[in-house]
């Protein structure tokens, strides 16, 4: 079985990553660039399994050699993934949702975190003929984290690095040029329901909204079907129509800000652009002089300058009365 059978479509990237290693041909460092959740991640893993299987001389990737990739825990393997800083101790995402916390910022690599990638290259490799690094969300190095990357790309050694970024404008120019871009392309509507149906997520087929949401990415699917899980009924049934009145403007932000959360907030207005824009397509729902579709836009502009979310959503729902 390929290495690659878990992934679906993107056949283009596959088709690069088994020639370069057929033909020993790795470059130094891989971009892997394009939309989340449309399997970068699982591509990486993927393509560390073929890695370290051709390191060793195996005619076929073992499952135990799969879980160990997949729990991140093979001496050859460094992933990558952004942190957040919390009382001078770095977090991932998973331990700062373990222990209740909800920080302001979102999480970045740091320049620490790069550091620790050169340490960990400085050693060769254990069991493999190389070692590897992920890193995961490349897009969230600040300047300073990128630049102490440059040198580590320039001289990797006896090592392969995969950058996972949505785009290649989304990190440095010098950071881009010393990759080779691995380009990865939104699922059709078969590869979609082919992922669903896999993560037993088949529900969500069932409901356009989401999956036209989520524009060919099984992994925004899902996201966005959490999210509308989450959202109270009666909240979310009072918003889906510009309101009618001031007052029951007033009444819907008081309600949005006291029960949603910053993250909750940012993903209502994209499911609203979306419920707006599908009403201006008929008849039945003219849009009103001032489109609620550009108020929302506004509204998650503001949010995320911080602005005091509840003046936010007064702001743009009375803007939507009719």
């Amino acid at each position: 079985m390929s290495p690659f059978a878990p992934l679906v479509e993107q056949t283009h990237a596959v088709e690069l990553l088994t020639q370069a290693v057929a033909k020993d041909r790795l470059a130094p460092a891989y971009l892997f660039a394009g939309a989340p959740g449309i399997g970068r991640q699982l591509a990486a893993e993927c393509f560390l399994t073929l890695l370290f299987s051709a390191g060793k001389g195996a005619i076929a990737p073992t499952p135990a050699l799969r879980q160990r990739l997949q729990q991140r825990n093979h001496p050859d393997l460094l992933w990558v993934a952004p942190t957040y800083l919390h009382q001078g101790k770095r977090l991932s995402i998973v331990e700062a949702a373990d222990a209740g916390l909800k920080p302001k910022t979102p999480p970045v690599v740091r320049l620490e975190q790069i550091r620790e990638i050169a340490r960990f290259l400085a050693r060769a490799p254990l069991e493999a003929s190389r070692s590897v690094v992920v890193i995961d969300h490349a897009e969230t190095m600040a300047e300073g984290a990128a630049n102490g990357l440059l040198k580590t790309l320039e001289e990797p050694g006896q090592a392969t690095l995969i950058l996972i970024a949505p785009s290649t404008e989304s990190l440095l120019p010098t950071l881009v040029s010393r990759c080779q871009r691995i380009p990865f392309y939104r699922l059709s509507v078969g590869g979609m329901a082919q992922v669903l149906e896999r993560s037993g997520q088949s529900e969500i087929l069932q409901h356009p909204e989401v999956l036209q949401l989520a524009q060919g990415s099984p992994g925004a699917a899902i996201a966005h079907w959490q999210q509308l899980q989450a959202m109270p009924a009666d909240l979310l049934q009072a918003i889906t129509q510009p309101p009618r009145t001031v007052r029951e403007a007033l009444s819907l932000a008081r309600d949005i800000d006291k029960v949603l959360e910053a993250e909750a907030q940012r993903w209502l207005i994209d499911y609203l652009q979306q419920t707006y824009w599908q009403q201006s397509c008929t008849i039945d729902h003219p849009l009103p002089n001032a489109t609620p579709i550009s108020l929302l836009e506004k509204a998650r502009q503001y949010l995320m300058r911080n602005v005091q979310p509840r003046l936010v959503w007064e702001v743009t729902l009375m803007g939507m009365v009719r």
